[in-house]
């Protein structure tokens, strides 16, 4: 391995980041791994080795530390009075309102199931379950049932919302696809017998909670779990083309283009009604997957209503038991164990800050920036992001197998990709309109669950009520500042990096350059990249679906795509003996491979004219700048996981897992065995490097 020894403390950082960067390093590196054999036990080995998981999580990771952080955090804020300058904001304090319901287990447990069962049996007809023979099947109506879980923003089989449209890009447009079905509400039957006998036991514990009549619960079980089998069948038997279709029609011609069994266009009419807003025949629907819509109705149709009512209901409860008292948390904590492998209840400080940060995210937003934010981070990000931008326009020059046409609009739309950083400017004010506008119908109470209830219906009114609004590109959607994540919005054109993510060890204004372009700067490359992978090359400069590459480039695209799903495809994650599936993380490991390139040669370009400016840190004097970078790229995935959640993961996640994150684009990257000195053909370096970019 290629070293450079530094003995001269003037060529070392010692300010308290310095310091503090140093020690996790150090704490992280295992110098009895060859770096050019497994980079990431190298990078991440003694931080393995010492890593706990605690109880309430599946996974210990640098970001899952940053999230846990921010939990703790965002509880503080929220538990303490407002400062003289956001004092008078009422949607700050109906943050805290909901919030203080929230850690009021005593409220909670005294309240118990009165409110939700009472809204079950008056808004949705009763769950049969309960009732056993005195339920009465005549009263049942789908369309009536679903229409009223939609207002409750449960869709169960169809989800209807508003959402740019994608052949222009300006405006907004109706959409209805499949329900996340298979994805999500089947994991348990992809998962083996011990998975769907938890989720048996967890319908019965659940049910049994909740009734002293338990007569119906085994047929009803039975029942259910038939239904449920049938439609996970009909799923796993689809093609994925089919997966993908997508066909635009409007409202007045919706019943002709889809075949379900309910009335789609009286559905929608009303669902929007439920928002106060009139849709009439010419509005736009995109339709996804029509003709799973229409083999979903067809297996809806063959049940009775009793087994309709009864699953319909319970996948409504199923989101709300997190909600309810204790007994119930424990219940699906038991069958939640299955999948991730936790054996204790998060906090409840951080369990209702995170609740408050998804429903009221921008003003919680508003108060992290006030106390934890520097203004000064946007503007050297803003800096990184340009300088990794450029650098990915000389990687599209320097391309082999994208032809001149294709090169000219992918450079145009990689200047034209929009960066958002921090939070929307207007959180920055003390003028607290917008923010008390947006809120303006959030009014909680003390009644957590009333709370509850009324926050759904909400969201659900908000997504609708979009349908009239003008896009305004200014705007913070899918991503609140509050997050520890980055997005890229295809539709939009953007790439977004919250307040939340621009954290230590990620970034940091104190750190060396080398640090922050090993960790956000990756993460930069990363988002960029999504608009030129499988997914984004079906999007131009405006979010418009268009296909704007020649057949030419995309013939070379794919066989370069087959390289990176082949060497994926040959990974084992020897914790549970399973393979990583190099079809379903292409698109992710595509920007992996592009990230990694982008971020390093983003920082030389910086070192050249910057020279003797980042200093080495205390203890790591022995590593090139240039190593560096790559140690706290290795760093910021250095992960341990439950079992259970690496097989959930494996199945669901569209990333590869955190080791092949690192070990995959490291061993594709001729720069990486220059500054390690590896050979091709060791353990991380690939004698066939597969680059797309």
């Amino acid at each position: 391995m290629l070293v450079t020894h530094v003995e001269n403390t003037c060529d070392l950082c010692l300010t308290p980041y310095c310091i503090k960067a140093a020690n996790y390093l150090v704490e992280s590196i295992d110098e009895t791994v060859d770096p050019c054999e497994d980079f990431y036990e190298f990078a991440c080995g003694k931080w393995i080795k010492n890593a706990i998981i605690s109880s309430e999580s599946n996974e210990q990771s640098s970001l899952s530390q940053l999230a846990k952080h921010l939990g703790h955090t965002l509880a503080d804020l929220l538990s303490s009075s407002s400062s003289n300058r956001i004092k008078e904001s009422k949607a700050i304090t109906n943050a805290r309102r909901l919030y203080s319901s929230c850690i009021d287990e005593d409220t909670i447990e005294m309240e118990g199931i009165d409110v939700i069962m009472s809204m079950i049996n008056k808004e949705l007809g009763g769950w049969p379950v309960l009732q056993g023979s005195a339920w009465n099947e005549s009263t049942f109506d789908f369309d009536r049932l679903m229409l009223k879980l939609s207002q409750y923003n449960n869709y169960i089989f169809y989800t209807v919302n508003t959402g740019v449209d994608e052949t222009n890009s300006s405006i907004r447009s109706i959409h209805i696809r499949p329900s996340n079905l298979a994805i999500h509400n089947f994991i348990h039957y992809s998962k083996g017998i011990k998975a769907i006998q938890a989720y048996q036991y967890f319908f019965e514990n659940f049910t049994l909670a909740l009734t002293n009549d338990s007569s119906a619960i085994d047929d009803d079980l039975i029942d259910l779990l038939e239904f449920e089998m049938e439609l996970f069948k009909y799923f796993m038997s689809q093609d994925q083309s089919d997966f993908r279709e997508t066909v635009r029609t409007t409202l007045g011609n919706l019943s002709h283009t889809i075949n379900v069994t309910f009335d789609s266009s009286n559905y929608i009419r009303r669902l929007y009604l439920f928002a106060n807003v009139s849709v009439i025949d010419a509005d736009i629907v995109i339709v996804s997957a029509p003709k799973l819509l229409h083999g979903i109705s067809s297996i809806i149709g063959r049940q009775s209503p009793r087994t309709m009512q009864n699953y319909m209901i319970w996948r409504f409860m199923m989101n709300r038991a997190w909600h309810m008292p204790k007994r119930f948390r424990n219940i699906i904590q038991q069958f939640t164990h299955v999948f991730d492998g936790t054996s204790t209840e998060e906090s409840r400080t951080i369990t209702c800050a995170n609740y408050v940060n998804i429903v009221m995210s921008l003003s919680v937003s508003k108060l992290y920036i006030e106390e934890y934010f520097h203004k000064d981070a946007r503007k050297e990000t803003t800096e990184m992001i340009n300088n990794i931008r450029n650098i990915f326009i000389t990687m599209v020059n320097r391309s082999t197998w994208m032809d001149s046409k294709s090169k000219i609009i992918a450079i145009e739309k990689t200047r034209a990709i929009t960066a958002k950083l921090g939070y929307p400017d207007y959180l920055e004010s003390d003028d607290m309109t917008k923010l008390d506008k947006d809120y303006a119908e959030y009014n909680f109470n003390l009644s957590y669950m009333l709370n509850v209830l009324s926050a759904i219906q909400l969201h659900s009114k908000a997504s609708l009520q979009m349908l009239r609004y003008p896009i305004d590109h200014k705007e913070w959607t899918d991503i609140s500042p509050t997050r520890v994540n980055a997005i890229h919005r295809l539709l939009r054109n953007e790439i977004l990096f919250p307040a939340a993510i621009l954290q230590a060890p990620l970034f940091d204004k104190d750190a060396p350059k080398y640090l922050n372009y090993g960790g956000i700067g990756f993460l930069m490359g990363h988002e960029i990249a999504h608009g030129f992978g499988d997914e984004g090359k079906e999007y131009d400069l405006n979010g418009n679906k268009v296909s704007w590459w020649t057949k030419a480039t995309v013939n070379a695209f794919d066989k370069r795509k087959k390289c990176i799903i082949e060497q994926y495809d040959d990974y084992t994650l020897t914790q549970v003996n399973r393979s990583v599936n190099g079809e379903q993380t292409l698109d992710e490991n595509i920007a992996d491979d592009a990230a990694l390139r982008q971020a390093f040669f983003a920082y030389q370009q910086w070192a050249k004219t910057h020279k003797n400016v980042d200093k080495k840190l205390p203890g790591l004097t022995k590593y090139s700048t240039e190593q560096m970078f790559f140690l706290n790229f290795g760093h910021i995935w250095c992960t341990k996981m439950t079992d259970e959640s690496v097989h959930s993961d494996l199945v669901l996640d569209k990333h590869s897992p955190a080791q092949f994150r690192i070990r995959g684009p490291t061993s594709n990257f001729v720069e990486f065995d220059r500054v390690f000195g590896c050979k091709a053909g060791q353990g991380n370096s690939r004698v066939k490097k597969c680059n797309v970019w």
